[in-house]
């Protein structure tokens, strides 16, 4: 990034931040994909609450990015089972932050599994969560009774861009890493699994690459919207599986099982456009398959008479080529910044809750006057 780009950038999140400055600061955690932008969105988030801990995803780290942050704040190594169990989770925030009002800024339901225990048992306070991803909203929407108030910008408008950009490069890394090879995306008829915003973005861009695109998703509802639109929709995922060369994964829960893959045609690429713990069961893979590296980013898994191609080991395609969609990502950071004054508040309700329409205006404006020049 340039200098005069990064000027731009901490002087947009600056304005943001005097926006929504909370009433008071809190303790934070941020999880987050530590890409090469990321440092000026850390610093807006650590001048709106002590940030005591960064966790970068795993699989999407850029190294300079975390040298820059390492010099002012701790970062921390991110994994599931660091809060899947109600003690780990505990130990590790009594560890940073004991006896502190905290805010979670998650990004696919990482908090999730041990909220409940860490609400009632931490020796401070949870001010609540604010959470990402779609992956993450149905996490914490599929728990018996939220304990405290969770902030999703998941479904948010100002994702909308995000989301139709990251369709984009799921598309481009695919075809990159099959070109890799000498294979194209023409005369490969594609699967789509899962048909919400990004995995409908996916298949329309498809479409206008001249792939044949069937569409499969549990939602009978998505099901109606995607036959509304000219695809294919497929009434059984076993032969729809069987009739792909391509097989993109795009619906924020477990796509594919270790079964699944049996019923992939022989040669077909698979690709997901989040991380492979989310989309793929691949440790249910049954053991006579053998994993050979033939590319880069591409792994052959073969069985006598049968065998596929995973891309980037099953985690997001379109990392691969750093994911970037621009200054529209700004967008949906500065509304995660909205949302940490609506939890220092401390007058929301346990449940779900999303940023007011009129603070989605303010981010708006506040992105044109920096970016639409």
């Amino acid at each position: 990034m340039e200098t005069f780009e990064r000027a731009r950038l901490d002087a947009y999140f600056a304005r943001i931040a005097a926006q929504f400055a909370p009433g008071e600061q809190t303790v934070s955690f941020l999880i987050t994909h530590l890409l090469a932008e990321r440092p000026a969105f850390v610093r807006a988030v650590a001048a709106m609450t002590r940030l005591t801990a960064v966790l970068p995803k795993p699989k999407s780290v850029h190294p300079a990015a975390k040298r820059e942050v390492e010099q002012t704040h701790m970062v921390d190594t991110l994994t599931r089972e660091m809060f899947a169990q109600a003690d780990d989770a505990l130990d590790y925030l009594e560890s940073r932050a004991a006896d502190q009002t905290v805010t979670l800024l998650d990004v696919g339901g990482y908090f999730a599994p041990s909220l409940a225990d860490v609400h009632n048992r931490f020796t401070g306070q949870l001010a609540g969560v604010i959470e990402d991803t779609e992956n993450g909203h149905r996490r914490y929407q599929d728990l018996d009774k939220l304990p405290c108030p969770v902030v999703s910008v998941a479904r948010s408008p100002l994702k909308d861009p995000e989301d139709f950009l990251v369709g984009q490069s799921v598309v481009f890394s695919t075809e990159a890493v099959m070109r890799d090879r000498g294979d194209i995306l023409h005369g490969r008829p594609a699967l789509v699994i899962g048909f919400g915003k990004l995995g409908s973005s996916i298949a329309r861009l498809l479409h206008g690459k001249g792939v044949q695109v069937t569409v499969f998703d549990i939602d009978p509802v998505r099901r109606t919207q995607a036959l509304s639109q000219g695809f294919t929709v497929a009434r059984d995922r076993e032969a729809a599986l069987t009739g792909a060369g391509l097989v993109l994964c795009a619906t924020g829960a477990v796509s594919l099982r270790g079964e699944d893959f049996s019923h992939l045609r022989n040669g077909a690429y698979v690709a997901t456009v989040t991380s492979s713990e989310d989309e793929l069961d691949i440790a249910g893979l049954p053991d006579v398959y053998t994993r050979t590296q033939v590319g880069d980013h591409v792994t052959r898994y073969q069985t006598t008479g049968h065998y596929f191609y995973l891309a980037n080991g099953g985690n997001a395609v379109n990392f691969i080529h750093g994911a970037s969609v621009g200054p529209f990502i700004f967008l949906v950071q500065a509304e995660i910044l909205a949302a940490i004054r609506m939890l220092t508040r401390g007058d929301l309700a346990p449940g779900i809750h999303e940023v007011p329409a009129p603070d989605r205006e303010a981010i708006a404006a506040t992105w044109l006057s920096y970016f639409n020049r």
